[in-house]
């Protein structure tokens, strides 16, 4: 049976306008960081995929990188593209990324032009696409004139390559330089991709103050800090999970007493707002006008339906929030 979109899919979900642009994003979009590689199972990211378009999810975030193996995340996409979304591409925004290690030789990863254009290409080639949506410096290269990185994304625009661009995991001072010559250039910054959980609070020590002045978007990755706040480590390490099979980012030292203590009171904190941590974490983020969208992962639909219950609640008084910055410390 071909895949047919649920007809209401745009009437449960909520859309931010991406900072003074024209382009409005679901508050949760889908990444395909993990589980969407040659490793994993086709039906399974199909499926997730189908779920995510039905509940009003309407962006799809990729990088040349993703898989395993990179580039196979891309490729799996792209597929499904053609097979199942093939009538739905302007309903879709599509972003990919270019700047960590995807080739052998001197040109296979930071910030050249060279490097940038190349990996654009074939990330197209990948998806069976003529443009993505939106287009990242995935990260700054401190060996590349800026000038040269953010010249780079202008042109692909110019191309009609993309139509329009960002950048992720620049910090404050790179990210105004970055965004003050995308606007000399012409084509200003859509929006910036930075790590922000309740962990990992960088980003409030300028960043958002920065885009908030600048009119430049939000979309925050690993806003559950790899799963920490989820109920997957309430009660420690269990066996089956990425810090007891040494996969992944997430290791074994950084669950502490303290750490576990806290996902617990946070937990408790969640559940007399109705929500699970993984929701109130989520939420947590959302209450913030300058945050445009978050971006989650999935492993299966279900857990991909279960995330998308905290728009049902984005909304914290004032106690609730002196609580979470009591128990974050």
């Amino acid at each position: 049976m071909p895949y047919k979109p649920n007809p209401s899919r745009y009437s449960s979900m909520l859309y931010r306008r991406c900072g003074r642009s024209g382009l409005k994003l679901p508050a949760v979009s889908l990444g395909l960081w993990h589980n969407f590689g040659d490793v994993d199972v086709l039906s399974n990211f199909r499926a997730i995929l189908h779920r995510a378009f039905d509940s009003g999810v309407t962006h799809f975030d990729l990088a040349n990188n993703y898989g395993p193996p990179p580039g196979s995340a891309e490729t799996n996409f792209g597929r499904i593209l053609k097979e199942d979304f093939r009538g739905y591409r302007d309903e879709l925004i599509i972003s990919t990324k270019a700047g960590y290690h995807m080739w052998e030789g001197p040109y296979g990863e930071w910030g050249s032009r060279k490097y940038l254009i190349s990996s654009l290409d074939q990330s197209l080639k990948r998806m069976k696409l003529d443009y993505v949506d939106i287009f990242y410096s995935h990260r700054p290269d401190p060996d590349t004139p800026l000038e040269e990185t953010m010249g780079a994304l202008d042109h692909v625009v110019r191309q009609g390559k993309a139509l329009y661009v960002g950048i992720s995991n620049y910090q404050p001072e790179e990210a105004a330089r970055a965004m003050q010559i995308l606007k000399e250039l012409g084509t200003p910054c859509l929006i910036h991709q930075p790590k922000y959980s309740m962990f990992e609070r960088w980003v409030e020590g300028g960043l958002l103050d920065l885009l908030g002045q600048e009119g430049v978007g939000c979309i925050p990755f690993s806003p559950l800090a790899q799963g920490l706040l989820t109920d997957k480590y309430l009660h420690g390490i269990p066996d089956d999970s990425r810090v007891a099979k040494g996969v992944g980012f997430l290791t074994e030292n950084q669950l502490t007493p303290e750490r576990l203590q806290q996902i617990q009171q946070l937990n408790a904190l969640a559940q007399e707002r109705g929500q699970s941590l993984a929701q109130m974490a989520l939420s947590w983020i959302l209450r913030d006008e300058r945050v445009t969208s978050v971006l989650i992962g999935a492993s299966k639909p279900e857990q991909l339906t279960d995330s998308l219950r905290c728009l049902e609640n984005i909304q914290f008084s004032e106690e609730e929030l002196g609580r979470i910055e009591h128990i974050l410390g």
